[in-house]
């Protein structure tokens, strides 16, 4: 699974529809609207890299509101259940 994180600017009189129109979009697993220098944070999970150009170059690009994307792919994920489990093997 491939994914890509985007940052996404947008008018901010249509922030909660712009939102909504995002995760809408099939390839789209979550959308946060957050505080700093964008407006959202949109999650894209793909099984390949093709798709990801037809999904934020083609469709969520494309959404009204969205003035301007930055997209970030990741390499790998870390969470605190990953690095927990790491520390305590072979504690038992």
């Amino acid at each position: 699974m491939i994914t890509a994180i985007v940052m996404v600017h947008t008018a901010a009189d249509r922030i909660p529809e712009t939102a909504q129109a995002i995760a809408d979009l099939d390839g789209v697993s979550e959308v946060y609207s957050c505080a700093g220098d964008v407006d959202l944070i949109a999650v894209v999970k793909v099984a390949q890299h093709d798709q990801l150009a037809e999904i934020i170059a083609g469709r969520l690009s494309k959404v009204e509101g969205v003035r301007r994307t930055d997209t970030h792919i990741a390499f790998r994920s870390y969470s605190r259940a990953d690095t927990e489990s790491t520390f305590s093997a072979g504690l038992d």
